[in-house]
């Protein structure tokens, strides 16, 4: 098989995000009594779309010689735009109380010009679909067209639904939330990017070394703000193992403790034998899949830990 085969076979190996973030939308849901994780499947999709237009736009920040795919961020961004849609009508219908099928055109209205859920989301669509037309355009030709605004405006929906959340009404807690959803979107975000991008052992010694570096600081960060607001949500220690959420809080943070251990790992194989030209490029794919593979196992949780009371 030829190297480009193999690197279009690696990619579409990534698909494996999709179902590893429903199993843990599945997985929340069977350590907790609430709805069907319907919510929590949309909610998940749309926070990885998020992090991967967030890492594409990143990359040129990583290496210069990472070219911004303006073809692949115009897609994924008016399907996040979607996604975001879609979060929307299910948050509508939890406020009205109605099943989704149920929920009136007139409901849905209200909910965007009167609730403050819904003036956020609407911000949150406008945002993603600036993302969309910008890209859209630049890849039409905009020869001078840059990510940074891209990245501002990607930075901003991500952070937009968690600062106005739960954790809006405690002191700093909007803080909290907005650095812990975008220190996860870039972490997880950048890697998918590059798994995305990258294809020569020469662009993987480049910039594999740089994300790893700021990769290891960022999941600290997620880690410790991820705990933080958890325990200040469950107020202590005992609703841990007595409650859906602290259930839930638990195996995030288990599968974050498998990841911090797998990146200590990487860091002294993969990343050094990546940066010594040592490691071919359909290698390093393979292992940036699997890691992203487990990123979206914690991604799912997260998106359900968001929706549970």
């Amino acid at each position: 098989m030829s190297s480009g085969a193999t690197g279009v076979r690696d990619t579409g190996a990534l698909l494996l995000i999709v179902p590893a973030g429903l199993l843990g939308v599945g997985l929340a849901w069977l350590l907790t009594t609430g709805s069907a994780p319907a919510e929590g499947a949309v909610r998940v999709i749309a926070d990885g779309l998020g992090a991967t237009v967030l890492g594409l736009a990143a990359l040129p920040r990583v290496h210069e010689r990472l070219a911004p795919p303006w073809r692949m961020l115009a897609a994924l961004a008016g399907a996040w735009c979607v996604t975001e849609f879609a979060v929307l009508v299910f948050e509508a219908a939890e406020v009205v109380g109605v099943p989704v099928r149920r929920l009136a055109a007139g409901q849905f209205g209200t909910f965007l010009t009167e609730i403050s859920g819904g003036q956020v989301g609407i911000a949150i669509l406008i945002a993603t679909a600036a993302v969309a037309g910008y890209s859209t355009l630049a890849f039409r030709g905009a020869g001078t067209a840059s990510t940074d605004l891209v990245l501002v405006f990607a930075a901003v929906a991500v952070a937009l639904r968690p600062i106005t959340g739960h954790m809006s009404q405690q002191a700093f807690g909007s803080v909290l939330a907005a650095v812990h959803a975008l220190a996860a979107g870039a972490w997880f975000g950048l890697l998918v990017a590059l798994a995305l991008v990258v294809r020569t052992r020469g662009e993987w010694a480049a910039t594999l070394p740089r994300y790893s570096a700021v990769a290891f600081p960022l999941i600290g960060v997620v880690a410790a703000t991820g705990v933080v607001n958890g325990l200040v949500r469950l107020g202590g220690l005992g609703p841990l193992f007595g409650t859906g959420y602290g259930r839930i809080l638990l195996a995030k943070t288990t599968v974050l403790a498998v990841l911090l251990a797998l990146g200590w790992w990487w860091r002294r194989t993969w990343v050094r034998r990546a940066a010594d030209h040592r490691m071919d490029a359909a290698s390093s794919l393979r292992r940036a899949v699997l890691e992203v593979t487990v990123m979206a196992v914690a991604f799912g949780l997260a998106a359900t830990l968001a929706v549970t009371a």
